[in-house]
């Protein structure tokens, strides 16, 4: 599984490349039976004026590691995936340091999945609940 693991995670942070979650500095760091992991650096390119993490940010970092996840457990050399819905409640504000994205599948259809994600600071601090629907379409 070790090797597996390694070869998955290496393939999503490749792919990050030149994208929107390199220019966040997105990290996948593990992965699982039925989660990912990914960490995204907390920094004045991430603040919202105020100087804490931005709620748009947070959804991005939400939305990049619940659309990983559905390529990883779905087969993305058959379907693209695609989020179609996303909500978030933001409970704690974070200045510096890391915050966690772990995304896990709580519904797994045919066409569509639903995903929950945690934002989580490095105590493990819950600062945001996501919810991400994704839908999966055939690749002609």
């Amino acid at each position: 599984m070790n090797d597996h693991k390694e070869k998955i995670l290496k393939i999503c942070n490749e792919t990050s490349k030149n994208t929107l979650m390199e220019t966040l500095d997105i990290e996948y760091i593990d992965v699982g039976e039925d989660f990912l992991l990914a960490k995204m650096p907390v920094t004045s390119k991430v603040h919202q004026p105020d100087g804490v993490l931005h709620g748009g940010a947070t959804v991005a970092l939400a939305e990049s590691v619940g659309s990983a996840a559905s390529y990883i457990f779905l087969d993305g050399n058959k379907y693209f995936v695609r989020g179609i819905e996303i909500s978030a409640n933001h409970v704690k504000s974070i200045k510096e340091g890391f915050v966690y994205a772990r995304a896990i599948i709580l519904h797994k259809g045919r066409t569509t999945q639903l995903w929950e994600i945690k934002i989580t600071n490095e105590a493990d601090q819950l600062i945001s609940l996501c919810k991400l629907t994704t839908i999966a379409l055939p690749r002609s």
